[in-house]
Parts: structure tokens; sequence; C-alpha cells
């Protein structure tokens, strides 16, 4: 029977994984070439999808560290950066990661209240989400730095390496905004619900 901890560490890799795929949707939204066969539509549910459910997995994550007390993991230290006390930085990480993921969510959901530029602003804050679980993850287990899960580990990062590769070669390439590149036409052409 496995432990609270072994559950804990299971979610977190599984949330990592996911959040990888899910910044990697989310690149492929903001750069899908138009002539490619998946529509928009479906990129963009598969990410609202693939995010919710890596929150899912982080509150089991988090949930199963401070209900266990495996590793003295109180509520404040799981969600306050850096309440865990000196020595524990790492788990600060993990902290920023999940208040990050939160923020995400949150301005994701009120969208249309907060209007299109605040929501980007905020969302692109997922870059810095990302890598933030996996330093935890990489300083506060020594088991994840050899084997199938330090492989597992390098392809998130190549995974997420690539496709910031592939939007900034598509940044550099595309020429200034015409009337086209409006934010209503970009809202429209990134969110399907936008074009109504």
């Amino acid at each position: 029977m496995p432990t609270a901890g072994t559950a804990s560490a299971v979610a977190g890799v599984i949330a990592m994984v996911l959040l990888t795929l899910s910044v990697v949707l989310g690149v492929g939204i903001s750069r899908r070439p138009r002539r490619h066969r998946l529509p928009r539509a479906a990129l963009w549910t598969a990410h609202q999808n693939v995010s919710l459910l890596a929150a899912g997995f982080l509150a089991v994550h988090i949930a199963t560290a401070v209900a266990g007390r495996f590793a003295g993991v109180g509520l404040a230290s799981a969600l306050v950066p850096f309440a865990a006390g000196t020595g524990r930085a790492w788990m600060g990480l993990g902290a920023i990661a999940a208040d990050l993921m939160i923020a995400l969510i949150v301005t994701s959901l009120l969208r249309r209240r907060i209007g299109r530029r605040w929501w980007r602003a905020v969302h692109w804050l997922a870059y810095a989400c990302w890598p933030a679980p996996l330093v935890h993850s990489a300083a506060l287990s020594p088991d994840r730095r050899a084997g199938h899960l330090r492989d597992l580990a390098l392809g998130c990062v190549l995974a997420v390496m690539l496709a910031a590769g592939w939007r900034l070669a598509g940044a550099l390439r595309r020429p200034a905004r015409s009337s086209a590149g409006s934010p209503a036409a970009s809202a429209a052409a990134v969110n399907p619900a936008a074009r109504s």
C-alpha cells in the first residue's frame, strides 16, 4: 500500500508532465499555422482540460503532503512561499508554482471581466510557473535526479524548450501587426468563443 509520501510524489510527477503538456499546447494555440489540420478550438479545449487536470494533480500533491506529515509540510508552507523556514527554500519554489497556477486559473475564469490585456499579462506567468516545480522536485528528491524520473524531467525540459523556440522563431518572422492584428482580431483567432 502506497504511503502519503509516495502518493504525493506520484501526483507531483504527473502534475509536472501535465503542466509541460499544457505549456506546449498553449504555445501551439498562439503559434499554430493556418494550414494546420487540427482546429484551433480543439487545441484550446485540450489546453484548458490538461491545465485543469494538472491543477487537480497539484491539489492531490499538496493535500497528500500536508495530510501525510511525512516531511513536516503544513498548509501555510505549501501555499505561502518560503513559509517553511530556513533550509527549505526548494519548498518555496513549489509554493510559488502553486500560487502562479492558481493565478492563471482564476484570471482565465475571469478573462471576460478583466479583459484580454490583463489576462495575457498574467498568462505570461505560465513560463515562470513551469520551471519552478521542476527545480522543486529535483532539489527535494534525490531519487528524481537519476533513472527514469530524470529522463522524464529532461523530456519535459526539451519539450518546453522546443515549443518556446518555435514560438520565438515565429515571432521573429512575423511582420508588423496590421489592422488584422488588432486585439479584437487576435482574441477571436485565439479563443473561438471570442468570435461570438
